[in-house]
């Protein structure tokens, strides 16, 4: 047998055995456009900081007083809606989150971050040197419901909440003043420590409770 010969039949036998080879290589590539195993639990991770690093801001806001009580008790109810609609989403597709509703999420975060920094830049602000008990009362509440939402103790939810009875006592408290000449009466300073003492045991209650943001 010359060489020529036996060059061709060594090549046709190459060629033979690399086509499994091929052929596997290529049946365990993902088709375009899926998602591998290992990419989504990073796509989920991003959502979470995201949510993380918001409530981390609206805490930083309460705490500084960039943040008045009723802005705060709005941005919570937005993210607790953000994050009622991800449990919703992922719910259909088996605890996971498709590619349009992550985009979605984005979009719907980056309207509430465009938010948070425009409640925080406005011109209301909460009082962070109160001369009177029931203000540096108000300042306390203020900062340990600012220190549960950036500890993650409390959720949006409770934290919503909490914000909304403390705007409620605020409120309140204005229109006292407002009838008497910017003074409350005895009446009210008991009527209104009080309240915050429910609101204290309330804050307790709910950064010890076990949930987690």
């Amino acid at each position: 047998m010359n060489s020529t010969i036996k060059m061709t039949l060594l090549s046709t036998a190459l060629a033979a055995f690399a086509l499994p080879m091929v052929a596997q290589s290529t049946s365990s590539t993902p088709a375009q456009g899926t998602t591998t195993p290992s990419s989504q639990p990073l796509s989920s991770q991003s959502i979470n900081q995201r949510k993380e690093n918001q409530q981390d801001r609206i805490g930083q806001g309460v705490k500084s007083g960039q943040l008045t009580a009723g802005e705060a008790t709005t941005l919570e109810r937005k993210e607790a809606g953000l994050n009622k609609q991800e449990q919703n989403m992922r719910a259909q597709d088996n605890g996971h989150l498709t590619t349009a509703d992550r985009d979605k999420l984005t979009r719907e975060q980056n309207n509430l971050s465009k938010q948070i920094y425009q409640d925080k830049h406005n011109s209301a602000v909460q009082n962070r040197d109160p001369k009177s008990e029931v203000g540096q009362r108000e300042l306390n509440q203020q900062r340990r419901i600012a220190q549960g939402v950036r500890s993650g103790q409390l959720t949006s939810g409770e934290a919503r909440n909490l914000e909304k009875n403390e705007a409620r006592i605020n409120h309140e408290v204005r229109n006292d003043r407002a009838a008497n000449g910017g003074k409350l009466t005895a009446q009210e300073r008991r009527q209104v420590n009080q309240q915050q003492n429910k609101m204290s045991r309330q804050i307790y209650k709910d950064k010890h409770n076990g949930r987690r943001q």
